[in-house]
């Protein structure tokens, strides 16, 4: 009796002895079930699909835009302004200065690197963290995180109301 083997590299040979009278005839070929390989495409006019070596196009970003930049780090400093006054014990006098600090780095980035939704990064609020910590000024984890939630609720929209604006 032969047995195939599941790999399909040839037949294994099995003896009568080696098979249990009571269950199996031995005139019974126990194949495993598997169907056989066929070519995908058997009509020569359709062919296979092939593998391009097109390069992807890659999404090119906006450059900054500096009237947007000045008009967005206004409303930043405003509410940010209205948002930190709100924990008065924890920033005292220093609610101005930890506010400037804040947006300075804001508009450096509006000015250098945002260019519309999809380019909002996290360092610019990294960067307001460490530098609040090393001007030793109070409140810093609350203004880092206050100044990123604002941007993510707002830049992206703001960007686009910005855009729709100007005439193309």
């Amino acid at each position: 009796m032969a047995l195939h083997k599941p790999c399909g590299c040839g037949p294994l040979v099995s003896s009568p002895a080696l098979t249990p009278p009571s269950k199996t005839p031995m005139s019974t070929v126990i194949h495993i079930l598997r169907p056989p390989l066929k070519p995908m495409f058997r009509n020569s006019a359709v062919k296979p699909p092939r593998a391009t070596a097109a390069t992807p196009q890659k999404y090119v970003y906006p450059d900054p835009i500096p009237q947007f930049a000045e008009s967005e780090t206004q409303k930043f400093r405003a509410e940010l302004s209205r948002r930190l006054l709100k924990e008065k014990e924890t920033f005292g006098h220093d609610l101005h200065s930890v506010v400037d600090v804040c947006a300075e780095i804001f508009s450096e980035f509006l000015h250098r690197e945002y260019g519309g939704p999809g380019t909002l990064l996290v360092e610019p609020f990294t960067d307001m963290l460490v530098a609040l910590k090393e001007k030793e000024l109070p409140g810093a984890p609350l203004a880092a995180r206050t100044s990123l939630l604002w941007a993510q609720s707002y830049l992206d929209r703001d960007w686009e109301t910005w855009n729709s604006k100007t005439p193309k």
